[in-house]
């Protein structure tokens, strides 16, 4: 017996569409993580996702727009102040914030270090901005020698403990991160994450490598979100990747860790090809950590083709009636000179399977849109009352009305 429809929505974490209004205010002028990826590299071949309506979105160089896209397509603003991980998939699930969480462009004050050193038991080297790729090559041959652990943090509201995994155990690591989210970065401090960074490599080579073994430890959601909702009315929410951890594991029951996109992509679609009920929320982070904040354009280019080749997958896997959205949590133009998180819109691609037809979704007000178009496919429809369905759009696209 076929399973009833379900939701699934996919982010391609970072992945924005162009500045939003606001952007200069974030100095973010000028961004636009997938058109500018697709010029830098000369065009994108994106077939797939293309004959879903991603050209129609914007103008992405190799990516046409179609006269007849079999999904439906538009884009999202966020109404929320910030532009990080955690505000974009709370306001997709229809959380809110009126303010960015707090950031630290010239290193945590005295305060919450000594509050760390003094909970923790630990030293500390550091506590300065700084791209992580480079700071355990700057730090970590004495971080090897001293033990103390690596604390840095970027233009995101994020505190980042490094260490090497010989030196400090990766569940020493969580360990030292859970306690900086419980007792030191609190009240007015209250960073958004904290991000576990464990790497490797020789003793003393001054050469090292980051691990997939990272762990976030999110602030816990302020208010309940749709995963909640859901949770309440019996509807599960698989996670895949860094959902559980984004929301503190409220609603969720369970978020596979994803070594990269392609073993992301490969629990994707194993759990949705899978006969059990349920919200699959997943999460493919490698545009952000891997390619974005280290303003690799071509490899940001080559993933996104990866991730395009393997949709048909993805469809073949559902089921009629299951709904899924394509969607990004924020942009991280790797053309740009920050290396930061940048302030833009998302795009959005909506598909029920069986309508093979779509229609212009426009510009949506709010990310959350998407969290009330799920609860919609459930039955829940305004229950959480942040944002405005799609639901019935996308289903009648292939009669050409709105029902």
């Amino acid at each position: 017996m076929p399973r009833d429809p379900r939701a699934i929505v996919l982010v391609l974490d970072s992945v924005g569409v162009g500045e939003l209004p606001d952007a200069h205010l974030y100095g973010d002028k000028g961004s636009d993580t997938l058109g500018n990826t697709a010029r830098a590299v000369g065009g994108l071949a994106m077939p797939n996702l293309g004959a879903m309506g991603l050209g129609n979105i914007t103008g992405v160089l190799g990516v046409p727009p179609v006269e007849h896209p079999h999904a439906s397509w538009g884009c999202n603003a966020e109404a929320s102040a910030g532009k990080d991980t955690t505000t974009g998939h709370w306001e997709m699930m229809g959380l809110h914030l009126s303010r960015p969480f707090p950031t630290y462009p010239e290193g945590f004050p005295d305060e919450v270090m000594d509050a760390f050193s003094r909970e923790t038991g630990e030293g500390w080297l550091g506590n300065v901005p700084a791209s992580g790729t480079a700071i355990i090559q700057e730090l970590g041959d004495e971080h090897v020698r001293t033990g103390k652990p690596i604390v840095y943090t970027s233009a995101d509201s994020v505190f980042q403990v490094a260490a090497h995994e010989d030196v400090i155990p990766v569940e020493r690591l969580y360990e030292i991160c859970a306690i900086a989210r419980e007792r030191v970065c609190v009240g007015e401090h209250a960073v958004g994450r904290i991000i576990a960074r464990p790497f490797e490599g020789p003793d003393g080579s001054g050469t090292y490598v980051r691990t997939h073994r990272r762990r976030d430890f999110a602030i816990e959601p302020l208010e309940p979100t749709v995963l909640d909702l859901l949770a309440e009315a019996g509807v599960v929410t698989y996670g895949i990747g860094k959902i559980g951890e984004i929301f503190a594991w409220q609603g969720v029951c369970e978020s596979p860790h994803s070594r990269d996109n392609m073993h992301g992509f490969d629990n994707l679609v194993a759990r949705v090809a899978g006969d059990e009920p349920g919200f699959v929320f997943a999460n493919l982070v490698d545009f952000d950590m891997i390619w974005g904040h280290r303003n690799d354009a071509e490899g940001y280019a080559r993933g996104l083709e990866a991730v395009d080749a393997r949709i048909p997958e993805l469809l073949d896997a559902m089921v009629d009636g299951d709904l899924l959205v394509v969607t990004a949590d924020h942009g991280c133009d790797p053309t740009t000179a920050s290396t930061d998180h940048s302030r833009e819109y998302t795009p959005l691609i909506a598909k029920v399977k069986g309508v093979d037809a779509g229609v212009d979704l426009g510009v949506r007000s709010t990310f959350s849109d998407i969290g009330e178009t799920v609860l919609d496919l459930y039955g829940m429809a305004g229950t959480c009352g942040r944002g405005t369905s799609f639901l019935a759009e996308v289903r009648s696209a292939g009669q050409g009305a709105v029902a």
